[in-house]
């Protein structure tokens, strides 16, 4: 089955700079000095999501159930999407019944379903190939649950092992079945970093660049860049190395000062990376800090997003 490159953009919600400017006919204006284009249209520069994995402890403390999760993402924080994690409903991947009682309160809050993280389900780079093969099937499920809930993508890892590049080979080939397999569902699969090699932004580009099919792309998170024990990537580098692969967002937050900005990322600066790959699509708030509460961590996340957007609004 084969998808345009194009049409695998608008499936994840969001457009490039490129594909704006040659669909679009409408005016806009270049930001001086940015090289991203503003859409004189009244659309937001980008979208503000919620992941689910901000809510962890609330939810794997019984405290908060899963099917209330849009609710809460529309009714305490005024926010029009979500990001779910496999994890919080694991075995029900397969029952179509609770799949659709999600959707049914998603849309009836009018929340979208933007797509699913998908954990504990083998290594999709496993070295060995049968062993790998049996990974890739088992997140088939997933993606069929993401298409039932109306979701663009599903999000897996690409752990592996072995030298540099066998890591990649074995990865690039269990991601080029997956997603040859998600695309027939018309669903992308979107990497994020999240340890190992795939927190070296180089590495995940080129694999990416490997699988070679329009539906594969990644999930730049602005903190998962630690690739062992104490080796960081530089996460300004690996965000902008994966941009131009990006059909999601995740802005990791922990830890705020006392004027609302995370002390660990430089959202303006991060910002204006995810901007300048052109893309205006959703951004999705996954907090992990343990000063403020998950409530207070969203809201927080929530409120410097916002500020950001305004920040670039303004230099129309």
């Amino acid at each position: 089955m084969i998808h345009r490159r194009d049409d695998a953009r608008r499936a994840a919600g969001g457009i490039t700079r490129r594909t704006f400017l040659a669909e679009s006919g409408l005016a806009i204006a270049v930001f001086a000095g940015h090289g991203w284009a503003a859409e004189k249209t009244g659309e937001p520069l980008f979208r503000i999501s919620l992941a689910e994995w901000s809510l962890h402890r609330a939810i794997f403390g019984k405290k908060l159930d899963h099917l209330d999760f849009a609710k809460v993402a529309r009714r305490e924080f005024g926010l029009d999407a979500v990001e779910y994690v496999n994890q919080f409903f694991y075995d029900k991947a397969k029952d179509r019944k609770y799949i659709a009682e999600m959707k049914k309160r998603a849309d009836g809050e009018g929340v979208r379903s933007l797509l699913i993280m998908v954990d504990r389900e083998g290594r999709i780079g496993e070295p060995d190939k049968k062993k790998r093969r049996e990974a890739v099937e088992r997140h088939f499920k997933w993606v069929e649950a993401a298409r039932e809930l109306g979701c663009h993508s599903v999000r897996v890892n690409a752990a592996s092992a072995g030298t540099y590049e066998e890591q990649q080979e074995y990865a690039a080939d269990g991601l080029r079945q997956l997603t040859e397999f998600a695309a027939q569902f018309d669903l992308n699969v979107l990497v994020e970093n999240h340890g190992g090699l795939s927190s070296n932004g180089k590495w995940l580009a080129e694999t990416i660049r490997k699988v070679n099919h329009p539906r594969c792309g990644t999930l730049p998170d602005f903190g998962n860049f630690r690739i062992r024990d104490n080796e960081w990537y530089d996460r300004y580098q690996g965000v902008k190395e994966l941009m131009p692969y990006a059909k999601a967002v995740s802005a990791k937050s922990h830890d705020f000062d006392e004027k609302g900005n995370e002390i660990h990322t430089d959202y303006f600066r991060m910002m204006k990376i995810v901007l300048d790959a052109g893309y205006h699509g959703y951004v999705g708030i996954e907090y992990e800090g343990r000063k403020l509460s998950e409530m207070q961590g969203i809201a927080a996340t929530k409120a410097l997003l916002l500020r950001v957007r305004d920040h670039f609004s303004r230099r129309k």
